[in-house]
């Protein structure tokens, strides 16, 4: 995946601004709260084996930049898409390191589609990486609050909103606006994210295949354009970039 160009921003109004206007100690228990001392039940974990029982992995340095953690995207896909995947990150020593922080290098917000699981597509590992998903990386206040919490309260410095070829949603959503049928329940929703974002200028499958990136791309617009992701992204510490992963090679390459 290609590591030269940031996404910049425009300020919008959000609702989850309440993550920058919260007290330190709220900021420091919810901190707590999500990154966890210990997981209830641990010590009567079935086939347990002692972090001693195994030499120590060397720690990996975690990139800082979002250029840094550009590159080392492109490294684990480049390892993926050609069969020579480290699984990085999994030692017992990584894992007993875990249970008292996490600092992860990236947010992932990914669809839900079983062929496309981050940790996989990039070759990382434990604590690695953040991900979040949802169908055709539809955003709403939980999403959003997800992604925040991982720059605002995790520091990192590198969002990636991936698309992938072929996508289920955006195949659902093409089709509903074709035909004018209601999706069932909630499906629905996820359509009517996903339809302001159709290229109607192409027919078929070149429809789909374009609208999967401009939802890409306007996914990744708003949220380059939260107030508090903006400030970031235009001191340098965050970049907010668009990316496919194409099933048949297995690559992932940029949606500018």
């Amino acid at each position: 995946m290609n590591s030269d160009r940031a996404v910049g921003a425009q300020p919008t109004a959000s609702a989850h601004k309440r993550f920058a206007l919260a007290s330190p100690a709220r900021r420091a228990l919810l901190r707590f709260g999500l990154t966890g001392t210990a997981a209830l039940g641990a010590t009567a974990a079935l086939g347990a084996v002692p972090a001693s029982a195994a030499p120590a992995a060397p720690a990996r340095r975690r990139p800082s930049t979002p250029q840094e953690a550009l590159r080392e995207l492109a490294a684990g896909n480049q390892r993926w898409s050609t069969c020579r995947e480290r699984h990085p990150d999994e030692s017992p020593s990584v894992r007993q390191a875990l249970t008292s922080a996490q600092h992860p290098f990236a947010v992932i917000l990914g669809c839900i589609d079983s062929r496309v699981p981050p940790e996989l597509v990039f070759d990382q590992g434990l604590g690695d990486l953040m991900t979040v998903r949802s169908a055709g990386e539809v955003l709403d206040e939980a999403v959003l609050g997800s992604v925040a919490y991982g720059v605002l309260e995790l520091d990192i410095p590198l969002v990636v909103v991936l698309g992938h070829q072929s996508c289920g949603a955006v195949k659902a959503a093409v089709t509903a606006d074709e035909s004018g049928d209601r999706l069932p329940a909630h499906i629905q929703y996820v359509a009517d994210q996903i339809a302001p974002n159709i290229d109607r200028a192409k027919e078929g499958d070149a429809r789909i295949a374009s609208t999967i990136d401009a939802n890409v791309r306007a996914v990744r617009t708003r949220l380059a354009g939260e107030p508090d992701l903006a400030a970031k992204v235009s001191t340098g510490k965050l970049a907010i970039v668009g990316a496919r992963y194409d099933l048949t090679t297995q690559r992932v390459q940029r949606v500018v």
